[in-house]
């Protein structure tokens, strides 16, 4: 497994894991329209963008030379953390087949070395609460609910809750 920080030029690579892990990892959580109105190329374009505006980083998860995942990470958003020192995985996603390799726990690994080396003592990450396999993956990573959450649209609201390890 190797990570590799993206770049406009990716934004291919990156909306196809992204539509294809959200199409399984969702299903049942998040409507089908909404699912279906994520297009490859409308996920391109929303990453184009992001990747080009965001202070986070972005990086490919390449396995056997192949991206089959995401990693976002970078400061937390959160403004009830105050003055901690904080870091955010924004995001780690899979593509369905190569879930359950322990790509992800490598993923997560590294994730958290880079926080560290830019001196986060913590680090957070936001899951939706009917997302199962996601919490039993944060939690067996180490994670703990901190009681924080909040409703995200996602074609009709969704209840999202933040865990937190310290680093």
């Amino acid at each position: 497994m190797k990570l590799l920080l993206a770049t406009a030029a990716d934004a291919p690579a990156i909306a196809r894991v992204h539509v294809d892990s959200w199409n399984v990892a969702y299903c049942g959580i998040i409507s089908e329209s909404f699912l279906k109105a994520r297009t490859y190329e409308r996920c391109e374009a929303r990453w184009r963008e992001r990747l080009a505006t965001s202070t986070a980083e972005t990086y490919l998860v390449q396995y056997r030379k192949q991206t089959v995942g995401i990693l976002t990470l970078g400061a937390a958003r959160d403004a009830d953390l105050g003055t901690t020192r904080t870091g955010e995985i924004a995001a780690i996603y899979l593509s369905p087949g190569h879930w359950r390799k322990g790509i992800g726990r490598q993923v997560m690994a590294a994730a958290e070395r880079m926080l560290i080396s830019r001196g986060y003592e913590a680090a957070i990450v936001w899951v939706l609460e009917a997302n199962e396999r996601a919490r039993r993956f944060y939690e067996a990573m180490g994670f703990a609910l901190d009681g924080a959450s909040h409703d995200i649209d996602l074609g009709e609201p969704i209840k999202a809750v933040r865990y937190r390890k310290g680093l």
